[in-house]
């Protein structure tokens, strides 16, 4: 048996926040978490919404019922199967989401990346690519993750704000996995931003306009 592959076209779904126009400071990508959808995920992030900002969550290619083979569906940005490829894929997908807004937008607004959770490790990926241009990251209740190309990841990372958020109450956040994540990031040559709330794997409204404010 050998296993091949083909290139194919698919339809990518996104929603988004704002409008563009040439008063628009500032563009976010945000990305979500395992079995999340964007449209949902994309609310948490109403409080940006100030009429100079534009929002647009991504959603994940790979949809999935949640429980069984009815109800709710949620999306994930990748498994361990044919993994390589998918992560080239989301690279393709996710830069050309990005060029697209660009092209609606002035030359100088400000881009800023935020993975939450699973979305973490593929936005991370993603700009150790190089393929894009980037001015703040944000890894809320992330992992960066530890196959990453350290070469070319630090270049990408060079000079990047990096924010960690994460809830206190967070169950998949221990001071083991804090540890491991604040290691790698070091050897990137990286010093991120240290952000916290009460609560657990979620966002937070309040955190979400400090770190806006302050990274």
């Amino acid at each position: 048996m050998t296993e091949q592959q083909l290139l194919t076209q698919r339809t990518a779904r996104y929603y988004s926040l704002g409008t563009p126009s040439d008063e628009v400071t500032d563009l976010w990508i945000v990305c979500h978490g395992y079995g999340q959808l964007a449209r949902y995920f994309l609310r948490h992030f109403a409080p940006l919404d100030n009429g100079r900002t534009v929002i647009v969550a991504p959603e994940a290619l790979s949809r999935f019922y949640l429980d069984g083979f009815s109800g709710r569906v949620g999306a994930t940005w990748m498994t361990k199967e044919d993994r390589l490829s998918e992560i080239e894929d989301q690279v393709a997908y996710l830069s050309l989401l990005l060029q697209t807004q660009l092209n609606q937008l002035p030359e100088n607004v400000r881009v800023t990346i935020v993975g939450f959770s699973q979305g973490g490790a593929t936005v991370s990926r993603w700009l150790a690519s190089g393929a894009a241009p980037v001015h703040r990251l944000v890894l809320w209740a992330a992992s960066f993750p530890e196959d990453i190309d350290f070469t070319a990841g630090k270049a990408a990372f060079t000079n990047l704000p990096v924010a960690i958020v994460y809830g206190t109450q967070d169950k998949f956040i221990t001071p083991e996995s804090l540890r491991k994540k604040q290691q790698l990031m070091s050897e990137m040559g990286i010093t991120p931003h240290i952000y916290t709330f009460e609560g657990g794997h979620t966002l937070d409204a309040g955190t979400l306009v400090k770190v806006d404010a302050q990274l």
